[in-house]
């Protein structure tokens, strides 16, 4: 039995190790140090792709039967931030923050779930093809990691992301793409005490701007965000220079753009009815991906649950993960919910029967994925 062979006091130990490393967005260093060790006494060979700022951590394990294609585990090592101090509490249930940060099971679960998977297949004869692993940095900043990953040195066609929130069961089968804009508004500086009226407060136009625009739920699969303004030097000058910065999320690019017309149109409309200039930018964060429900890989998925005794559920997300970018690239990624809870607060937990279960699927993938090319003759 697979589930008898994950060792579970190994697999919380390991997770306590990494939430006790503070791992914020590039500053991922001094844990890569130790999952590379991690990932090597697993029997891996790792590389360390360096970019600007930070690095990804690939890692390799030779399969022991042949025939069987490769497939890609990922997870990324970054956290939010405040996890300095961390405080947290275990019990026979769940370990759970108990002081003024994170946990850090986001993701630091999934790094855990992957190395124990990993070992359990060093420590096995079960048959198994080549792993590869990725565990990315500074996703929690726009997926940057991935954006510069060195797609050329890997193999795999296919991918388990592990790096959604929720009980372990969910799939996430659909994620959107992600635009981001900054409008830069220019008025005109005035002395605000003596002559106002020669001004044109950029704040103004800004608020106008704010107020008129689509935001929040546009529909069912497109949301629209103001994050932040910024402008004004002091309470005595007529405002010249605001900026405001903003999102959009969607499913169908038809909406997106819609969306984004109708925004941009309101923005130029204001400006100009005020006198002010704008400009504006913007940014494709990542891109859209679907899974089909009758795709060869999902119904695997689904399979591999159900022999775990787990019912999986597909779902549909307004946020983006790795999954995008893999997708993107032409790597069928599936992203797993895999038992992190209130993740980006400071209630953040994980049960340990959570933990355990999003191993279990893990390796029992890693065990089944022989069965991919049965699947992919039954879709054609």
């Amino acid at each position: 039995m697979l589930a008898q062979r994950i060792n579970k006091k190994r697999l919380i130990d390991t997770f306590i190790k990494l939430i006790k490393i503070n791992s914020p967005s590039f500053g991922e260093r001094e844990l890569g140090d130790m999952l590379a060790v991690m990932l090597k006494k697993a029997g891996c060979t790792v590389e360390l792709q360096e970019y600007g700022r930070s690095f990804n951590l690939i890692a390799r394990k030779k399969g022991n039967s042949s025939g069987i294609p490769p497939l890609l585990l990922s997870a990324h090592m970054d956290t939010i931030e405040p996890t300095t101090g961390l405080e947290f509490t275990i019990d026979d249930d769940s370990i759970r923050t108990t002081g003024p940060t994170i946990l850090g099971a986001d993701d630091k679960s999934a790094l855990a779930q992957i190395i124990e998977a990993t070992t359990v297949l060093g420590e096995s004869d079960i048959p198994h093809g080549d792993i590869e692993i990725i565990f990315t940095s500074v996703e929690e900043k726009g997926l940057l990691g991935a954006r510069h990953l060195d797609f050329t040195t890997i193999r795999s066609r296919h991918a388990l992301v592990l790096d959604s929130s929720g009980g372990v069961g969910n799939l996430v089968i659909a994620a959107p793409t992600h635009i981001t804009y900054e409008m830069h508004i220019t008025g005109k500086s005035a002395h605000a005490g003596i002559e106002p009226e020669k001004g044109i407060s950029a704040i103004r136009v800004a608020a106008q701007i704010i107020s008129e625009i689509p935001d929040g739920r546009i529909d069912a699969e497109t949301t629209a965000n103001v994050g932040t303004i910024i402008g004004g030097t002091a309470t005595n000058v007529v405002p010249k220079e605001v900026v405001i910065h903003g999102e959009l999320r969607g499913h169908s690019p038809a909406v997106i753009e819609a969306t984004k017309g109708a925004i941009y149109a309101a923005a130029h409309r204001i400006t100009v009815r005020n006198k002010a200039l704008i400009h504006i930018t913007e940014q494709e964060e990542y891109k859209a991906f679907r899974i089909e429900s009758d795709d060869p890989f999902l119904c695997f998925l689904d399979g591999v649950y159900t022999t775990c005794g787990i019912t999986p559920a597909h779902v549909t997300t307004g946020g983006g993960s790795d999954a995008n970018v893999f997708n993107h690239r032409g790597i069928k990624a599936i992203n797993l919910s895999n038992g992190m809870q209130k993740v980006h607060s400071t209630e953040e937990f994980i049960h340990i029967s959570d933990l355990y279960n999003g191993c279990l699927i893990v390796v029992n993938a890693l065990a089944q994925f022989r069965k991919i090319s049965a699947y992919e003759a039954a879709g054609r």
